[in-house]
């Protein structure tokens, strides 16, 4: 007596599924990178928060999302951003540095 082979499984079916992404970790990165080449505060303040809350998600996710490392690139570049455009707004306002600017005098 034989018996027919067993139907393949379905696509997508078994194993574990590839753990996705984080959105936010991608876009903590992003703003990171943005806020170090051109827009300093308005970019580098939303790249921590995203950074915090991105990390804070993968680790409560139990390996369903990845992207850790993103989260914390983008974390660190909101950081120094920030800190770039406090330091050369004090600079800029104490006039230690002017951006070469001719006022006309």
């Amino acid at each position: 007596m034989s018996y027919a082979p067993p139907p393949p499984p379905p696509p997508g079916a078994g194993g574990y599924a590839q753990p996705q992404t984080n959105q936010k970790a991608v876009w903590s990165l992003v703003l990171g990178i943005v806020g170090l080449v051109c827009c300093g505060l308005v970019a580098g303040i939303p790249a921590i928060v995203l950074g915090n809350m991105a990390k804070n998600e993968i680790a409560a996710s139990g390996g369903a999302q990845s992207g850790a490392g993103m989260a914390k690139a983008g974390l660190i570049l909101g950081i120094v951003a920030t800190a770039f455009s406090v330091v050369s707004g004090i600079l800029f306002a104490t006039g230690m540095v002017d951006f070469g600017f001719d006022t006309g005098r």
